[in-house]
C-alpha cells in the first residue's frame, strides 16, 4: 500500500470536493477509487470499510475515516492548516461551518425539479450576496490581513475560494460589490499548490450536471 492518501468516492464533486481542495492546498498527493456502479458501494459496505455505510471514505495514516467534517478536520490539523491555538480554530471552524452552508445550497440546485429551479436560483444568490459573502468581506476588512484567520493559510481560506468559484460559475459577477473578496480570491488563487490544483488536468472536479447527478442515483439509490 502506497503512503499516498486514498479517496474512495464516485468520479464528481458531492461531498468529497472539499477534501481533494484541502489535500491539494497542502500539496498531497492523493489517489482516488471510483464508485462506479452499486456493487463497488456494496463492496465496501459489506467489508467493514464504512462505519455508517456512508461516503466519502479516505484512507490515510492506517484508517479509514468517514463523514466529511472529520475527514477535513483531520486532513487540516496534520497538514497546519487549522491556525495556531484553540482561539483561531474556533475562528476558522465558525467561518467554515457558513462556508458549508453556502456550499449545501450551491450542490443541491441541480437536483432540484424543473418547476422549481429558478426560484431555487433565486433563493441560492440572494443568499450567497446578502448573507455570506458579505459577511467574509466585512471579517477580511476587521482582520486586515491576507488571510482570513492569523496570518497565513488555513482551511477556511481554502474553502472560501472553493465556494466563491463554484458561486461564479452560476453568476460570474458575483463578487461585483465584494473588492476584498475579489483580491482575496486572487491571492488564494495564486498559491502554488491551489493554483497547480486550478490548472487544466488537475483532480478537481468539474461543475456537476444532471448526467453525473443520474450517475450518482444509480450507485446510491437503485
Amino acid at each position: 500500500m502506497s503512503g499516498k492518501p486514498k479517496l474512495h468516492y464516485f468520479n464528481g464533486r458531492g461531498r468529497m470536493e472539499p477534501i481533494r481542495w484541502l489535500l491539494a492546498a497542502a500539496g498531497v498527493e492523493f489517489e482516488e477509487s471510483y464508485l462506479e456502479k452499486k456493487e463497488d458501494l456494496t463492496k465496501i459496505q459489506t467489508d467493514g470499510s464504512l462505519l455508517f455505510q456512508q461516503v466519502p471514505m479516505v484512507e490515510i495514516d492506517g484508517m479509514k475515516l468517514v463523514q466529511t467534517r472529520a475527514i477535513a478536520n483531520y486532513i487540516s490539523t496534520k497538514y497546519n492548516l487549522y491556525g495556531k491555538d484553540v482561539k483561531e480554530r474556533a475562528l476558522i471552524d465558525m467561518y467554515v461551518e457558513g462556508m458549508f452552508d453556502l456550499n449545501e445550497l450551491l450542490l443541491m440546485y441541480v437536483i432540484q425539479p424543473a418547476e422549481k429551479k429558478q426560484e431555487y436560483f433565486a433563493n441560492m444568490m440572494d443568499k450567497a450576496e446578502n448573507r455570506y459573502f458579505p459577511v467574509f468581506e466585512k471579517v477580511l476588512k476587521d482582520h486586515g490581513k491576507d488571510f482570513l484567520v492569523g496570518n497565513q493559510l488555513s482551511r477556511a481560506d481554502v474553502q472560501l475560494l472553493e465556494v466563491i468559484l463554484m458561486a461564479e460559475e452560476y453568476k460570474p459577477d458575483i463578487l461585483a460589490k465584494f473588492p476584498l473578496l475579489q483580491s482575496f480570491k486572487g491571492r488564494v488563487s495564486n498559491i502554488p499548490t491551489i493554483k497547480k490544483f486550478l490548472q487544466p488536468g488537475s483532480q478537481r472536479k468539474p461543475q456537476t450536471t444532471e448526467e453525473d447527478v443520474a450517475r450518482a442515483m444509480k450507485i446510491f439509490r437503485s
